[in-house]
């Protein structure tokens, strides 16, 4: 149950740092503020750092993680590029990364309560995710 819970949850901040940085990526060209696209790019570098220690976790128990959802991942490029052709402003885009990173709180909350017997490394690297998340939501604020 202990391995179980512990793969089932690196495998969900695998896809979901997955999702964190593809959306930077896809607003990065469109930044204006200086500050917000450090902010973004700051962000992107932890997240890569941190897929490499999750990934580096999954390979020792034998898991080669988990992509995103196909339909969450099309779905959010769509929405991110209607707004974008609709308003592209650095509000507009701070109001997706928002909108992205309270998504990421909010599933990976569940998924350290529904994983629960997970060994404390695993729940170390959803909280660590979480709180870049957090850190990128307030970072974006003053764009909104």
């Amino acid at each position: 149950m202990i391995q179980d819970d512990t793969i089932k949850l690196l495998r969900e901040c695998d896809a979901g740092v997955e999702m964190g940085v593809s959306a930077i990526d896809e607003v990065l060209d469109y930044v204006r503020s200086e500050l917000l696209q450090r902010s973004l790019v700051d962000c992107k570098i932890k997240h890569e750092q941190l897929s490499n220690e999750i990934n580096t976790l999954l390979c020792q128990y034998g898991d080669q993680g988990k992509e995103p959802c196909p339909v969450a991942k099309g779905m959010s490029w769509i929405k991110t590029n209607v707004c974008l052709v609709m308003k592209e402003s650095d509000q507009t885009i701070a109001g997706l990364i928002t909108d992205g990173c309270d998504m990421g709180i909010k599933s990976l909350s569940r998924y350290l309560n529904q994983y629960a017997a997970a060994e404390e490394k695993a729940k170390d690297m959803a909280k660590r995710l979480i709180a870049q998340e957090e850190e990128l939501r307030l970072a974006v604020r003053p764009f909104l």
